[in-house]
């Protein structure tokens, strides 16, 4: 029997441009759709009669994106979900995720130019929503926020067996690539400010606290976001240990003071949790 069963488009790659005059405003957004409902026909039978095809997802992302403004991804997001949920009878739940692609603009002198834009780095924020005929879920991110730490840090007192061969150490460098996800308590209020204040409570608790692991810095860093920002109702963090390993500088007749490290890619310590109210 068909025990689960979903469809939908991934990848869809929208860039709109507001013209207001010498100064343009850019979104630069990857959404993904998926639908859950009563599809097991198209399944089993092959019967296509209420199945939407995702290249018409696909289209009503343009065609929306177009007649809407996208001030944010969240609220974006919501005006697709609503719309699918709107046109198909046979849909019981739409997943939207939405990935924004930061852009600065261009510094020109001592202003910024009005319609030339420069990539922000990796980092992306995330949006999703969630709705079904009863309610709707918004939850918002952030992916490869990429953040170090020189002080500050230290891994010791861990267990030890016949395999350990890492030393102690009270002083290292912490670096990871944070993906966090977080969700709502509702969706009636100001995402813009919401997920910016989210942003900075991360990256500050980072900087400032005192770390005894990761572990110890992630639950730090997803506390102060549930105790600053009301709006949170849960937060999970990921962070994948970028380890930077001091080098062996007396080979050469040097002593390295803690300055000279190698970062290496892989393998890597991955840690992550989930807090809630």
């Amino acid at each position: 029997m068909l025990a689960q069963s979903a469809y939908g488009k991934s990848k869809v790659r929208l860039v709109k441009v507001s013209r207001r005059g010498d100064r343009h405003d850019l979104k630069d957004l990857t959404v993904n759709i998926r639908f859950e409902g009563d599809y097991d026909e198209s399944f089993t039978a092959g019967d296509n009669r209420d199945v939407l095809p995702t290249d018409t997802m696909k289209n009503t992302v343009y065609a929306l994106a177009a007649t809407h403004a996208i001030a944010e991804p969240e609220t974006f997001g919501v005006v697709l979900a609503t719309h699918f949920l709107d046109r198909n009878r046979r849909l019981g739940r739409v997943r939207v995720d939405l990935s924004e692609h930061p852009w600065s603009r261009i510094i020109l002198g001592d202003r910024e130019s009005g319609k030339a834009f420069e990539r922000a780095g990796a980092e992306t924020r995330t949006a999703t929503v969630q709705s079904d005929r009863e309610r709707q879920h918004v939850g918002a991110g952030v992916k490869r926020l990429v953040i170090l730490k020189s002080a500050g840090s230290a891994f010791a007192g861990f267990l030890r067996d016949e395999y350990t061969t890492l030393a102690e150490t009270h002083d290292r460098l912490l670096a990871t690539s944070l993906t966090a996800m977080w969700r709502y308590a509702h969706h009636d209020l100001d995402f813009g400010p919401t997920w910016r204040a989210v942003r900075r409570t991360l990256v500050e608790t980072f900087a400032e606290h005192d770390s005894q692991s990761v572990q110890h810095t992630l639950y730090a860093m997803a506390q102060a976001v549930l105790d600053c920002v009301d709006a949170v109702t849960d937060i999970r963090l990921v962070m994948p240990n970028r380890h930077h390993l001091p080098i062996d500088l007396s080979p050469f007749g040097l002593v390295n003071q803690n300055e000279i490290f190698v970062a290496t890619t892989e393998p890597y310590g991955l840690i992550q949790a989930t807090l809630r109210r």
